[in-house]
């Protein structure tokens, strides 16, 4: 039986710059950093509140095919990759603060049915989505229909 998450994969373009932007940046902890033969590294990073959770920052590389590799590294490259979804106590508040940090924003904190949201990237072009959750119902989300 699943018993809960445990790991998911973000892939970036440098481990190091992406370790540090996650660290440094949005407050993520350092867990693991490990070389694993033929110059495999294993970095992971979690959230101090959830550290049963970890995050790989994974380069584009094995297991993935050469083939897949490049199509991940184009997408990062030219920001097409989704990334994470992140809970906020002050949606406007923490973009004050990571916009004072340099993060690049793609969409300003915005009201929606289910919270404030906002969207960054991180520093590889992953789409990071901030939002500040609300209480809602599933009619805040009907659309008339045709």
């Amino acid at each position: 039986m699943i018993t809960n998450i445990s790991l998911v994969t973000v892939y970036c373009l440098d481990q190091d710059r992406a370790r540090d932007f996650y660290v440094d940046v949005l407050g993520f902890k350092a867990v693991t950093d490990i070389t694993m033969g033929e110059g495999f590294r294993w970095v992971t990073i979690s959230h101090p509140t959830q550290p049963e959770i970890q995050v790989t920052l994974m380069t584009p590389g094995p297991p993935l095919d050469p083939e897949a590799a490049d199509f991940v590294r184009r997408q990062l490259e030219k920001g097409a990759m989704g990334g994470l979804g992140l809970n906020v106590d002050d949606c406007r508040r923490t973009f004050e603060e990571l916009s004072a940090k340099g993060v690049v924003f793609l969409q300003e904190p915005a009201d929606r049915p289910y919270g404030i949201e906002a969207v960054m990237r991180d520093n590889s072009g992953n789409w990071l989505v901030l939002v500040e959750p609300k209480q809602w119902h599933p009619e805040d989300f009907e659309y008339p229909r045709d």
